[in-house]
């Protein structure tokens, strides 16, 4: 039946029976007027029938006080014919959905230098913080390359390969001495015990630094295997504020008890040095010893420090005796570098083809082999330079192409002219590692992809991959941006009177008391509470029904502690079970979803309502209209009487333009205010008893936090399934969820009701989804579709 005439013999009588009273006969709420609706508006408005589909599966259209409200039946009929015909989707040809190039965000691009190249690099200062869209930092939309970014990645690419990538065939061989490597004389290590000065330094900066306040020494012993001579380099610096001090102290430095250098030093302004000494030394022990001496006590302002950095000493330096520097054989297979120029080229190809290869998650042609040969012949071609720093800048290249930066798919084979087919395998094998991962393929998923057989051992590879500790990237991250628990760390200060008041923690003093700060280890505890709740979920195969509610959750000492719950010692997290009756439990009413949703002064049920629309029911609000005042500047009805929160929040929805959304948003958030910003429960704020009961905008209605928990549960729970779907898929694919994907949510979901909620019923179902198996074909009309 032609979409039109389906939609004037299903549709219409059903939209002029439930809907016109808004919608039609002169209203046209929101812009929408069904029975003005073209032809055209029919057939090609999908964004249209979208919008209708999510207002009636969450309730929200008809309203619940509707005189004639749908009837499963015409919900039924309403919703098979926007899903097929309103969508204008084939149903034996599914849309896999667009796909756009996808850069790597910042945790990629640091897992996959680190897989590919044995590296950590730091991203978080060497590249700008990524975009966001639909929650989620990993969307291919909103990750863009500029110009700036383009240098910045150019200039990574240099600094990781002039880390990592040997230089030159032979060197005499190092041992390094750094933190943890030196002891103090009661033989205890520095890590530990490093002393840091008022003011100097960043934090957490592993160095060792010794003040010139005290005496005090520090010593290494390093091994000699070789007779012969050897170089002792001493790496340090002088740490002190901006301002100079007429502080100093002197610094001996001795091997095998032998003085090497006895200097006084004074304020430096952060100089940083080295002192290279040629010694010779037998086979056996060497002990080097630090002393510092105070010479010119401090009389004002922060100390200085003197901050030994690394000693590092090198040889035998006879160039017989020399060894392959380190990391050598990972990059440069062979013992020898060919003497002759084609043998050189042939080497240098065959290392090149390999490391493109990884690098590109894909192998790669000749045509893209012979530009990178091209680089690395100019440079070892050159006078005074080697094989190994040619075939290194070669390899910058690598780590600045398109094709390592971004994420490029390809199609499997398909019949001629057919709008879909399957991504090839590598792509399968990249689709799956950065969704599991945050990473590039590992050697296994390359093979199989080369051979054909990843699809055929999809199940068993996804297990392997979740037992990998690689998958942790896949808890944090996705936890930390559905949950936003990741936002825990960086919330501002809560106010101290506030946390006073509440019990919480004691405020610093600093202007009057009106700061305090929720310290970084009950921060940390918080956030990783959500992430070891979602992975044993995860690990078990619970039921994702767990994420709503539960009677257990994961705490340390210092989490308990601000849940007031006894009986937990010690900083691992554990499974803790909660008493009977507990209105703890599921992710609701965590300390860091309690936390991100609350105000510095106060808690914010609207914040909260808000949330739990956006995360757990996929019913999001749309912006508040402009000028609307602030909750604390609403005119109270009674000045001598100081409202409760919930008395100021019904005045605030007296406006009609608040009440729509507000209504559906803050009874949900003030179910939540017997738990302060921290998860503590509470019967009173301000002396007055706190009344967490309400009613929802789908009509149920509930006295605490318990009963909503309960009826989300019961009642709400394909909501929920099909929010926490869309949520996955929308990280796993890096793009929103579109129309063309309600087909492949709805089987999720239907799944997970016929498995009881089973997560791997969740999972399995994403990465065997049309969208995430298949692309739409460049040949095909439905490239091109919106």
């Amino acid at each position: 039946m032609p979409t039109i005439v389906q939609f004037h013999k299903v549709v219409e009588p059903i939209l002029q029976e439930r809907c016109y009273n808004c919608h039609g006969e002169g209203s046209s709420k929101g812009g929408i007027a069904f029975d003005e609706l073209t032809g055209d508006d029919i057939a090609h408005d999908p964004q249209l029938w979208l919008k209708v589909l999510k207002n009636t599966r969450s309730h929200i259209m008809p309203p619940l006080k509707a005189e004639n409200p749908l009837t499963p039946s015409e919900r039924f009929a309403l919703e098979g014919w926007i899903t097929t015909a309103g969508f204008g989707l084939d149903p034996a040809q599914p849309d896999p959905g667009r796909v756009t190039l996808h850069r790597l965000n910042r945790v990629e691009y640091k897992n996959t230098i680190r897989d590919l190249l044995g590296v950590d690099f730091e991203t978080r200062t060497a590249f700008p913080d990524d975009d966001s869209g639909y929650g989620f930092d990993n969307i291919a939309d909103v990750l863009n390359m500029s110009p700036l970014l383009m240098e910045k990645y150019l200039a990574a690419a240099q600094t990781v390969v002039d880390k990592v990538v040997p230089k030159v065939h032979r060197t005499p061989a190092v041992q390094i001495a750094d933190v943890g490597d030196f002891k103090f004389p009661d033989g205890t290590p520095t890590v530990g015990k490093i002393i840091r000065g008022s003011g100097i330094g960043a934090a957490g900066d592993m160095a060792i630094l010794l003040s010139f306040s005290n005496e005090a020494s520090i010593s290494h012993v390093f091994n000699v295997k070789q007779a012969g001579e050897y170089r002792l380099v001493i790496e340090q610096n002088i740490r002190g504020d901006f301002i100079s001090v007429t502080q100093r102290a002197e610094v001996t430095i001795t091997l095998d008890g032998q003085q090497l250098t006895q200097r006084d030093y004074g304020w430096q302004g952060n100089r940083t040095f080295a002192d290279a000494h040629n010694v010779r030394l037998n086979a056996g022990s060497h002990p080097i010893m630090v002393s510092i001496k105070p010479t010119a006590p401090l009389a004002r302002g922060p100390e200085v420090v003197y901050n030994l950095k690394k000693v590092r000493l090198e040889g035998p330096l006879d160039k017989a005796r020399w060894v392959p520097p380190p990391n050598y054989a990972r990059f440069f297979p062979r013992d020898k570098v060919p003497a002759d120029l084609a043998g050189r080229r042939a080497y240098a190809k065959e290392i090149l083809t390999r490391f493109a290869t990884q690098a590109y998650r894909r192998p790669v042609v000749a045509e893209s082999v012979e530009p990178l040969l091209g680089i690395a012949e100019n440079f070892y071609t050159t006078p005074g330079t080697t094989f190994e720093a040619g075939v290194a800048q070669a390899m910058v290249a690598v780590l600045a192409s398109p094709r390592f930066l971004y994420r490029v798919e390809s199609p499997a084979p398909a019949a001629p002219n057919a709008p879909v087919a399957n991504v090839d395998e590598h792509s399968l094998a990249s689709r799956l590692s950065y969704f599991l991962w945050s990473s590039m393929p590992d050697e296994e998923l390359l093979k199989l992809a080369a051979a054909g057989k990843l699809r055929a051992n999809l199940d068993a590879q996804v297990k392997r991959m979740l037992a990998d500790s690689r998958s942790s990237n896949f808890v944090e991250q996705f936890t930390g941006q559905w949950l936003q628990s990741r936002l825990v760390m960086s919330v501002p200060l809560i106010q101290g009177e506030i946390l006073k008041r509440e019990g919480i923690i004691q405020p610093t003093g600093r202007g009057g008391g009106g700061g305090a700060n929720v310290s970084d280890a009950l921060r940390t505890a918080l956030k990783q509470e959500t992430e070891k709740y979602f992975e044993h979920v995860l690990r078990e195969n619970r039921s994702v029904d767990e994420f709503l509610t539960s009677d257990y959750t994961f705490l340390n000492e210092t989490s308990a502690a601000a849940y007031k719950i006894d009986g937990v010692k010690g900083p691992e997290l554990r499974k803790v079970t909660l008493p009977r009756g507990d209105p703890r439990g599921g992710v609701l009413t965590m300390g860091s979803v309690l936390m991100i949703t609350s105000n510095p002064t106060r808690t914010s049920p609207v914040k909260r309502g808000k949330w739990i629309l956006d995360n757990i029911l996929n019913a999001p609000t749309p912006p508040p209209p402009p000028d609307i005042p602030a909750l604390e500047e609403t005119k109270l009805k009674d000045a001598t009487h100081e409202p409760s929160l919930r008395e100021t929040m019904a005045q605030h929805r007296e406006d009609a333009l608040c009440a729509s959304c507000h209504n559906r948003m803050d009874p949900l958030g003030l179910a939540l205010e017997n738990f302060n910003a921290l998860g503590q429960w509470r019967e009173e704020e301000f002396k007055q008893k706190i009344d967490p009961s309400g009613h929802l905008a789908t009509g149920e209605t509930f006295t605490d936090i318990r009963d909503l928990k309960r009826i989300l549960a019961e009642h709400h729970k394909t909501e929920f399934y099909r929010c926490l779907t869309e949520k996955l898929l929308t990280y796993a694919l890096g793009r929103g969820t579109e129309y063309y994907d309600v087909p492949a949510v709805d089987k999720i979901v239907a799944n997970l009701e016929k498995n009881h909620g089973a997560f791997s019923t969740l999972l399995m179902g994403v990465i065997e989804s049309v969208p995430f198996q298949q692309q739409r074909m460049f040949n095909s009309q439905a490239q091109t579709a919106p």
